[in-house]
């Protein structure tokens, strides 16, 4: 184990400071500075290697945490990204994007602050990329067989680099220019810059992964002639259907959906002119839904030059600390406050949105009331309406599912009743050969959970063409996370 009196020398939980707020709002680059080698090894010192490591539940990667935590200690940092790639593909997307569901099941954090896991995994896998221990893997052998992978979110990239170490061929179909998905084009870059995702796609190209950008199946190429193609056809599109709220005035210019306005900030970002883009410059923004998708809006507002930015919450303010009702090891509902919160604007509680006003057809203000619970709906309370003015606003309330219908040979995937795709514990559809892994299968979830599924479903789609497989199969859909 780490140094066995550890979390006894050193209490404190100390992770990488921020870039001071009035640098780092003018610029897009990550708002995290380097953390100091001797901190991480302090703090990979606090695991205790327990008897029962609780973090191996809340991480459905079956990350083999306190193993790599005392490679990080005994600075050993080839070992460490051995066993840390054993059951992740990107641990680079995990180390800053995960919410590390880990990390509230240390059991550590049962009288002490927890382990800074989540940040010793992303200077794992730093400094293996800084001192060239990523290479390729090609596969030793080739299986003849073929397989197409729709999307390249984390699940569909997860499945593809399985697949191609097993020896398929495999060729990844992303819609937009480049390839990454929500990776690239939802997440701004003050959260994850991009070269991290093009570092990673320069080793799957070297070990043969192929990559078919700007075809969107279903127009480009039919589902039916993807299928003839190809012995095997994984759907991971994600579930980017955004969830709205049809009320009064929901027609007016200057009402847009979260993600919209985000990826047209992330093209620019990259250098890609968008005609009328949905920018914050000079005006009043509010932002609908307190969740990550309001605060990546409400940092990239930030950025843009907003006058003023309100997010608003239908919902109470969640606690400080765990509640009785979600005691460890379970992900509790925290307040949290993210980067983009200590920047800029201001967050309101049960605030119910009435309607949107305009004037000429522009959205000019919101009217909102407190939010009540009748027979547990949540409903405005008469008399409490009141109204924030607004040249922007920006709903960011999740997401119902995948866009569109499938259909192959004219039989159409079966949708489950939250209008997922359904498929069974093979993570197979009810079409031979068809395959659904993350969003697309299990509804908006957390990125950890899309990587797990994908090196699952790429097992299951292994064991399909060959008869049997060798590659892990960390989840099945069945699987009940701590956080959905």
């Amino acid at each position: 184990m780490a140094d066995p009196r550890g979390f006894l020398k050193v209490t404190e939980r100390e992770t990488a400071k921020r870039r001071p707020i009035e640098v780092r709002i003018k610029d897009w680059k990550e708002v995290y500075e380097p953390t100091d080698p001797a901190v991480l090894k302090n703090q990979a010192g606090r695991c205790m290697d327990c008897g029962i490591a609780f973090c191996h539940q809340g991480c459905p990667l079956g990350n083999l945490i306190p193993e790599w935590n005392d490679l990080t200690w005994r600075q050993d940092g080839k070992s460490a990204i051995e066993r840390l790639h054993a059951t992740n593909n990107f641990p680079e997307f995990t180390g800053k994007l995960c919410p590390a569901p880990c990390e509230s099941s240390c059991v550590l954090g049962i009288n002490q602050p927890a382990v800074t896991i989540k940040e010793i995994e992303a200077s794992i896998i730093e400094q293996a990329f800084d001192k060239g221990w990523v290479q390729a893997h090609a596969p030793e052998r080739m299986t003849g067989k073929t397989v197409a992978i729709v999307g390249s979110g984390p699940a569909g990239l997860a499945a593809a680099q399985q697949l191609t170490r097993a020896g398929h061929t495999v060729a990844v179909y992303e819609r937009d220019q480049q390839i990454g998905g929500l990776l690239r084009y939802g997440i701004p870059d003050f959260k994850m810059e991009k070269h991290h995702i093009d570092r990673r796609l320069e080793q799957m190209e070297a070990e043969g992964t192929r990559f078919r950008t700007g075809v969107n199946i279903g127009t480009d190429i039919t589902w039916d002639d993807l299928f003839r193609r190809y012995e095997a056809v994984l759907v991971a599109t994600g579930a980017p259907k955004p969830r709205d709220l049809k009320i009064e005035g929901r027609e007016l210019k200057g009402v847009h959906f979260a993600m919209d306005y985000l990826t047209q900030a992330n093209w620019t970002v990259a250098g890609q002119e968008v005609a009328d883009q949905i920018v914050a410059s000079g005006k009043k923004v509010v932002i609908l839904g307190g969740g990550d998708t309001g605060a990546d809006c409400l940092g990239t507002a930030t950025r843009q030059g907003a006058v003023s930015v309100t997010t608003l919450a239908i919902g109470n303010q969640p606690p400080a600390e765990r509640s009785e009702n979600q005691p460890w090891p379970t992900f509790p509902n925290l307040f949290e406050i993210a980067s983009a919160h200590e920047e800029f604007g201001e967050r309101k509680y049960l605030a119910n949105t009435v309607r949107f006003l305009g004037s000429d057809g522009q959205v000019t203000g919101i009217e909102i009331a407190e939010t009540e619970f009748v027979d547990g709906r949540r409903v405005p309370r008469p008399g409490t309406e009141t109204v924030i003015e607004a040249d922007l606003v920006l709903l960011a309330l999740g997401f119902t599912g995948p866009e569109t219908a499938i259909a192959v040979d004219s039989q159409s995937l079966e949708t489950d009743e939250k209008a997922n795709l359904a498929r069974d514990q093979k993570y197979a559809t009810n079409v031979d050969g068809v395959f659904v892994a993350g969003d697309a299968g299990r509804g908006a979830s957390l990125i950890v959970w899309a990587i797990a599924e994908g090196r699952a479903a790429a097992a299951a789609i292994d064991e399909y063409l060959e008869g049997s497989t060798s590659l892990p199969a960390p989840v099945k859909p069945s699987d009940i996370g701590i956080h959905a």
